[in-house]
């Protein structure tokens, strides 16, 4: 039986929704979330990435400044602009887009940032905050992740769960959430012995690897739900062909573009998990609409009296 197809473009939209609902209630009572964008330079992929927030945060109703330093620009004049968005009280959330020039000390940048603002929820102090289950501004990827599982209703307490890779923006907090729901977590990387054995024991499997098609049968217990976070550009034609031979719909599109998105996940892998989301149109849209709630908490944990007040009339 072929597995269900987690539809994250839909559950990104429900969340969007939700959070236009509940900006509009607060831009009425007089508090409007704001969302500034730090871009440096004219990388391609960064504009494209900020060109849709920007554009989402619109759509759904928040203020949105988009500040763009040039390529030459100083780690301290960074640190200037971050620090004055720091003490502007319109503004509720900093991103900082990376990558940084490499002139610029990226982590003294994003430290910089006051954690209340920090929606890409990356500050050490927010780290902590998740660790210790107390409210803060949690990374928008693994967030979005739990959303999916959620909203999908597939359980994740008592669950083995295992997250293949352990990076500080996708796999350690994605692996945090689910510990915090009381799942049983292992947390995979280079230097796993056995991987395939190991991933095999999960009935939440989560890959954030960054290899294209590294996951594939094997290593999934029939059944089992498979997060594909990997977006892997594929412009070779043998590893098109190991990965999609016989889809006539990807040959086409490769042929046209000379290129094709894959996930972490072999396509095999559909053949035998109970559920799986789809690259691209799985984990991808929850990051922006994740974003745009971090947006919309970061205002509420920030404004907390003034929503009170606002709640009491």
């Amino acid at each position: 039986m072929a597995a269900t197809i987690l539809d994250g473009k839909k559950i990104a939209d429900e969340i969007r929704s939700e959070v236009a609902v509940e900006i509009a209630t607060m831009t009425a009572a007089g508090i409007r979330p704001g969302l500034a964008v730090i871009l440096v330079g004219q990388n391609p992929a960064s504009e494209i990435y900020v060109r849709g927030k920007v554009k989402s945060s619109e759509e759904v109703g928040i203020y949105s400044e988009k500040l763009t330093p040039p390529e030459t620009v100083s780690t301290e004049e960074l640190l200037a602009m971050v620090l004055d968005l720091n003490r502007r009280d319109e503004i509720d959330g900093i991103l900082v887009q990376l990558p940084l020039p490499p002139q610029v000390d990226s982590k003294r940048v994003l430290m910089a940032v006051d954690p209340a603002k920090d929606v890409d929820g990356f500050h050490p102090v927010n780290v902590g905050f998740l660790s210790t289950q107390r409210p803060g501004l949690v990374p928008c990827t693994p967030a979005g992740i739990i959303e999916i599982l959620e909203r999908s209703h597939i359980p994740i307490a008592g669950q083995e769960a295992v997250v293949v890779g352990r990076s500080d923006i996708v796999g350690k907090p994605t692996a945090m959430l689910l510990i915090n729901r009381n799942a049983t977590v292992t947390i995979c990387h280079s230097k796993t012995r056995h991987l395939p054995e190991v991933c095999h024991r999960a009935d939440i499997l989560v890959a954030a690897i960054g290899r294209a098609g590294m996951i594939t049968r094997d290593f999934v217990k029939p059944g089992a739900t498979v997060i594909d976070v990997g977006t892997n550009r594929v412009t070779d034609r043998s590893e098109f062909d190991r990965l999609f031979a016989g889809n006539a719909k990807r040959q086409e599109a490769f042929q046209a573009k000379g290129s094709t998105l894959a996930g972490d996940v072999h396509p095999e892998v559909y053949a035998v998990a109970g559920a799986i989301t789809p690259v691209p149109g799985g984990v991808g849209p929850l990051t922006i609409a994740m974003l745009m709630s971090n947006t919309v908490k970061a205002a509420r944990l920030r404004r907390g009296n003034r929503m009170r007040e606002l709640a009491q009339t």
